[in-house]
This record gives C-alpha cells, structure tokens and sequence, in this order.
C-alpha cells in the first residue's frame, strides 16, 4: 500500500486528491493507498437523512455534503484522518468488514499508546469510557472504497458542539489529549495509524 503523508490540506482539496486516486484505482493504474491528513476546519455532512438538521451553528466554517455514509461531523486542526483507497478483492467485498478493521486500526492505534479503546455494539467508531474517539464513514465505488476514518488526537473539542456529531451529543466527544498525561504528537500518531491500517486492510480471516 502506497502511504501518503499530505500535512494540512483543505477538505475540498483533499477530496479531489480522493477522487483522483479512486478514478486511477478503478482503472488499475494506481495501488491501493493510504492518504493520511490533518484538515483546515470544516464540517462534513454524510447521506444520513436527519444529517443537515445535526448542523447547530456552524458560522462561517464551511459546510461540505459528501458521499460517505454517516452523519455530520467535524474534521480540523489536531485530528489525523485517514482515506484509504483500496480496491475490495473477490472474498473480501464485504464493506462491515471493511469497517470493523477500520475501526481495529483506530483501536490498536489508541493501545500502542496506552489508551484502551474499544467498540461500542450500536454505534461504529472506537471509544474511551463510554466517549468516542474515532469516526468511521466510507464510501464504495466499483469495490474500491474511500473516505475513511478520523481520529482526535489533539482536537479541539469545542468545536463540535456546533453539531450533533454523528446524531449525538457533543459531550460523548473525546481526544487522545483529553484522555492521557501525554498525548502522542500528530506524527508519532500518523506512522502508528498507518502501520495498524496497513496491518488490517491486508489480513485474512474473520473479523475478531
């Protein structure tokens, strides 16, 4: 899997640089491949139907519609997000899956730095303590998916309570910074994400 280290990027810039690579996927002119990124603030809205009345205030952030599935949520400053683009083989188009080993890869990543993390059995993501520290949403294209999933590490978690994120409360937001002494830095952060999602997108076997 090809890994790209994009820094601070745009939403919008970084969901053409999504929809170029997906393209050149379908094609077989591009591996699969991993964008990993920290976005200026922005609010995203998901196919979810109640999504846009999730939107409290978002004052001058811009709001972007997106195909993943999903709800609205906040990407900014301090949360590592991550778009795999990859190509489902025969055997493995099974897109719970695909989320459940975004979700590990979120999990192991949080564990590699002593914050246990886990599932929640009705909503997708991981979690700390009942709090939720990743956001998971895809989408799917011709078995190659993007989008991906984001995760606080040094987010400022006032900005979502400008929304519902993810249809829920503000306040069932965490980061790595708010739960541990001391949170990893984006870059210790970003190596240790993409080596757990590298881990789990080309495993076989079962989930769990």
């Amino acid at each position: 899997m090809l890994v790209r280290h994009l820094g601070r990027m745009s939403y919008r810039a970084s969901w053409d640089l999504q929809v170029s690579v997906l393209e050149a996927r379908i094609r077989g002119e591009a591996p699969d491949t991993l964008l990993l990124v920290e976005h200026d603030p922005v609010f995203t809205v998901g196919r979810n139907r109640q999504a846009l009345g999730n939107l409290l205030d978002p004052g001058d952030i811009e709001v972007v519609e997106v195909e993943r599935g999903g709800d609205v949520t906040f990407h900014g400053p301090g949360q590592l997000v991550a778009y795999p683009i990859v190509a489902l083989p025969e055997g493995r188009r099974d897109l719970h899956r695909h989320l459940w080993n975004l979700e590990e890869a979120a999990i192991r990543t949080c564990r590699e730095f002593d914050l246990m993390a886990t599932r929640d059995e009705r909503n997708t993501g991981a979690w700390v303590g009942g709090r939720k520290i990743c956001s998971v949403g895809i989408a799917c294209r011709k078995w190659v998916t993007w989008h991906g999933l984001a995760l606080n590490v040094h987010t400022d978690l006032d900005w979502f309570h400008r929304i519902h994120p993810c249809g829920m409360s503000a306040d069932l937001l965490t980061s790595m910074q708010a739960e541990l002494p001391r949170a990893p830095d984006m870059d210790q952060a970003s190596e240790s994400l993409a080596t757990h999602l590298q881990a789990v997108l080309t495993q076989t076997g079962s989930p769990g």
